[in-house]
Order: structure tokens, then sequence, then C-alpha cells
């Protein structure tokens, strides 16, 4: 080299001894808070930095002070933060349609929610079809009603009331007239009309797909009205914490109803699809025409969802030994395997996941076969993630095959708690061992995401992790818990809300956890989860949550922002 180069190479090579490491840029910062991150790496800090929709550092509230002196601030005074819940399985669909009809969730008896149905005529107009939602099947199923005092109070209204977990539902004789539903309708492939024993004549109460007899009547939903419903959920997922949901069973209606919200910044939280499987139409068009994967990570639809069989409460669901209290019945299957297992390897030629609806140990098990064999023919399938949603009643020999086949038990914790009066009754006391099973699956090594499957249960997702950690209803009832062998520690509970659930939707490497590089989804809550006696989990109230680093919910306000993110201050605790 030239020694007249020399010194001026050493003393540029020295100079960058003297300039300080390039600062990430910073919109605002969070101090002094418990954040709960996630992260094995560092679980938790007091501090993080978010440049637009990212988490761009985490640590220490006095170093983040210190490296970004001139970033806005705000200090949470030592309230926790933990990552946005990612709800696994929901239906936001018919949670907006909750809100806008009649809504008989709370309802005790047929006679309870006849009386509303009452008032509702009052101010219907003539022939208009007065819709409800939420009387129990599962708590009704060994006393259904008939439909006399629902056709005394509303005798030229239609009226259509959809059971908590929709696998049931209740008509008075006007909707089944303008149907065509009489004793002589024969009931139709995996459905079942209930009728008078003496008679013959349907009761009102249509089970399964027998429900379609009467749904194809009622006035469809418009593109407006579609978009009014998801937006109203979408509001109250948000006031409980939810930044991102598994929509189970989208429609082609919903996929434009979700893309007009994004379009005018209406839609505030993240959005994985699951398109309806069942639908061939739908079907055929998404798998020439591929996964739609969101960069932006808002509405993402590369799944189908599809249903095995029913419901335990209503018996619907399939077994493979008759119901201990029905010994005449083993459920029913709703989809062939032969059609499973067709959707299953299209799906995992073209790379869509499928999702099917299982509860009984039956229908669990027709399932597994059917993607063992879908795996087997396109070996070439790179991660396909399939799920099996709740998975809910599990034959012994098939708790193992799911970490076997790489399929993951997308399950929901407080079905256990909603159905154990009840469920020993329908499997007996050596079956109901294999049901509700997390931990037995868990140990297995499967990725375990959790889920509400509202607006069946509740949203509030404290409700979830207090179900998985105690087996228990919000009384401590059973003391305990029930079968408490299979219960969740905080830990595994926290992860199924948060990072198995982003595995669930191949999402892992953007969120369910509080790091550098990922969304900015986040919420404050109004205690330390970590440190509060199981009970008191029940009480927790979101105060704040971030969605890609924007405020979209303020307790203290009592406001939901969507469009712009709004001046951050300290929330108040809520009052509800």
């Amino acid at each position: 080299m030239n020694p007249g180069l020399i010194l001026p190479v050493i003393l540029a090579a020295l100079s960058g001894f003297d300039r300080a490491p390039a600062k990430p840029a910073a919109d605002f910062l969070i101090v002094n808070a418990h954040i709960v991150t996630m992260d094995a790496k560092r679980p938790t800090a007091t501090a993080l930095v978010i440049q637009g929709n990212l988490i761009v550092w985490v640590g220490d509230a006095a170093e983040a002070q210190a490296r970004f002196p001139e970033t806005r601030a705000l200090d949470l005074h030592g309230a926790t933060v933990l990552p946005g819940i990612i709800d696994a399985h929901t239906h936001l669909i018919e949670l907006g349609k909750s809100l806008l009809r009649l809504n008989l969730k709370d309802v005790a008896t047929a006679q309870e929610a006849v009386e509303r149905v009452q008032q509702r005529v009052t101010s219907a107009a003539p022939n208009e079809w007065i819709l409800g939602w939420g009387w129990d099947e599962g708590k009704w199923a060994s006393h259904y009603p008939d439909n006399q005092a629902l056709s005394d109070v509303s005798p030229n209204n239609p009226v259509y009331l959809v059971g908590l977990h929709t696998f049931a539902a209740w008509a008075n004789k006007r909707a089944l007239q303008l149907a065509g539903v009489t004793k002589d309708t024969k009931d139709p492939p995996n459905g079942r009309i209930l009728r008078d024993e003496k008679t013959g004549e349907p009761t009102g109460v249509l089970l399964n797909h027998a429900q379609d007899l009467v749904e194809r009547h009622i006035p469809p939903m418009t593109l407006e009205q579609t978009e009014h419903a998801l937006e109203l959920a979408a509001q109250e997922c948000i006031r409980y914490g939810l930044t991102s949901v598994h929509e189970a069973k989208v429609s082609p209606i919903m996929v434009d109803a979700f893309r007009e919200l994004i379009r005018e910044n209406r839609l505030p939280l993240r959005v994985y699809a699951m398109l309806d499987g069942a639908d061939p139409a739908l079907a055929s068009h998404w798998l020439q025409r591929g996964p739609e994967i969101d960069s932006n990570h808002q509405l993402t639809i590369r799944a189908f969802k599809l249903f095995a069989d029913g419901a335990l409460g209503s018996r619907g669901a399939a077994l493979l030994e008759p119901y201990s209290d029905s010994p005449q019945s083993k459920g029913t299957f709703t989809t062939p395997e032969p059609e499973v297992y067709n959707l299953t390897r299209q799906s995992l030629q073209r790379g869509f996941q499928v999702c099917t609806h299982a509860i009984g140990d039956a229908a669990n098990r027709m399932v597994l076969d059917a993607y063992a064999r879908a795996l087997s023919d396109v070996p070439q399938a790179r991660d396909p993630r399939l799920r099996i949603e709740h998975a809910q009643v599990l034959s012994p020999e098939d708790i193992p095959r799911f970490a076997k086949l790489g399929v993951i038990p997308s399950m929901q914790p407080v079905h256990a708690t909603s159905d154990m009066g009840w469920a020993e009754q329908r499997l007996g006391p050596q079956r109901i061992k294999g049901a509700y099973a997390w931990r037995s699956l868990l140990q297995t090594g499967v990725h375990l995401p959790l889920s509400s499957d509202f607006p069946g249960e509740t949203l509030n997702p404290f409700y979830g992790i207090y179900a998985a950690i105690t087996r228990q209803d919000p009384q401590s009832n059973p003391p305990g818990g029930w079968y408490p062998e299979q219960r969740l520690r905080l830990e595994e509970a926290l992860r199924g809300y948060t990072v198995e659930a982003a595995y669930a939707e191949f999402e892992e490497q953007a969120k369910g956890a509080i790091e550098p590089g990922k969304l900015a989804d986040f919420i404050v809550i109004s205690a330390d989860i970590t440190k509060l006696p199981a009970k008191e989990i029940l009480a927790i109230r979101v105060l704040k949550t971030f969605v890609g680093g924007k405020l979209v919910y303020d307790a203290e306000a009592n406001k939901v922002i969507v469009s712009t993110a709004a001046s951050i201050t300290m929330p108040h605790a809520r009052e509800d």
C-alpha cells in the first residue's frame, strides 16, 4: 500500500470507534410496565419501543429512556402488559348477529324465550322474520320444547331461534309452513326433524342439517348488513383484548365485507379466515386461486373449515360406542371421510390448511384417518399444520396420533366447564377421561392453541385462562377442579392464547410475543395475572388494546378507536 495512504486509512478506521451505535427510530415508548413477553429469551421486561407497526426494542425502562430521550413515553406505573390475545376459533359473524338479533343466551326456560319473542312481535312489521339466538341446546336436550307456545304468541310472523352452539334451531309453525316442512318431510342427510310421538308433526326443533330446511327461506343478509355485523363484533373483541381471531366458516359475502371494512379502516383487529369447505363452488374457486397471505397481516385466507359431526350436548357428536344416556344413538357424521380426505389432499397440494370440527371420538378418529391418508398421498406438502377444531372426546389410542401426524388440536377451555354438568352422563365414567384432555395432548408434544368459540361461550379470554388452570366454573365448583389432572399451568394457558395460536395460523414469526421485529399488538390489563389467585383472574379488565402500534381501545374513555391513533394516556380502571 502507498505509505501516504496508510495514515488516512487508520484514522478513518479509528473514527468508527468514537461513533455511538445507530439508534433505531422510535415513535413512542412504553415504560415502567410489567411486561409478560412470552419470549423465552426474555420472559419479562419493563419497557418496549414501537416504530410504525412493529416492536423494535424490549428491555429495561431506564435504558429505554436513556436510548430514546426525545421519544414520547407512556408511563404505566407498574401496570401489566401482555401480547395481544389471539382467539384461535371464533364466529365473528354470529357474534355480530347476536348483537343485532333477539338474544336468548341467558334464558333458563322455554317460557322465558317465548316471552321475549312476544315482546319482539309487538314491534315487528307484518310477516317480518323474528330471528333469535342463544338458547342452550345442550342443557335443553332432554326436554326440547315444541312450538305451540311460540306459535300462539306469533301466529303470523315466522320465528326462528338458533341454539347457543348452532347445532339446533327452534321454529314456530309459520316458519315451518313457509319452509314447507310437514309431517311428510323426510329427515335430510345428517339432520333430524324432531316430531311429536303421537301425531308425527314437526315439533319445531331442527337438529344439524335439518336447520337448512328453514334457513334457506330466511332473507339473506346484504353486504352492508354483513359489514355492520362484523364491525360490531370486532369492536367487542378489542374491548376484551383480542387483537387477532381465527374466523371459522367464512362465506364469500364475508370475504367481501372484510375487504371493504379494511379499505375503510373499520376493522380494528386481524383476521385469519377459514373458508367454508362445505361450499363446493367456494372451495373450487379458492383451490384454483391459491392462498391469499396479507403482507399487512390483517386478512389472511389460507384455510378451509369442515364439520365432521355435531355437538355433544345435542347428541350429534359421532361416538365409537352409543351414548351412555341414549343407548340407541351414536351421533351423526356430517361430512363423510372421503370428502374430508379429498379436500385435505387438494388443500395440501395447493398450500391450504384444513381445520375440521370434530367432537366425538369416532369423528376425531375419522378425521385423523383422512388426514393421515392425505399426508401420505401428498408427501411434498410443506409444513401443513392440519387442525382439528375442538378435539373434544378422544379415544386413548388416538391421543398420540396428533403429535405423530403434526395435527394441531385447537381447543376451548370453557367448553369443559360449561359441559361438565352433563358431559359424563353422555359419555360414562371411562370415556369421559379422554374428553377435554388438554394435559394428555400437551404431554405428547403437540402445539395447543386455545380459544373461546364465541358467541357460544364468552369471548372474555380471562374466563378461558381461568377455566384452563382450574377446571372450575366461576363459582369455584367443583372443589379441586373437574378431572383436575387435565389442568394447564398459567404459562401454558397464556401460550395457548398467544404464541401457540400464532403458530396455528403460520404467524409465529410475526406475532404472539412481545419481542423486537414482531407486530406491536399488545394489551394493558388491570392486574398482574402472574401473581393473582386463580379466582381473581376473572376480574381482570382490559385497559388499553394496541394493534400494530395504534391504540384501538381505551377503557378510560370507554371508546373504540379505529382509523386514527389516539393520544396516549394512562387509563383509569373501568367499572363494568
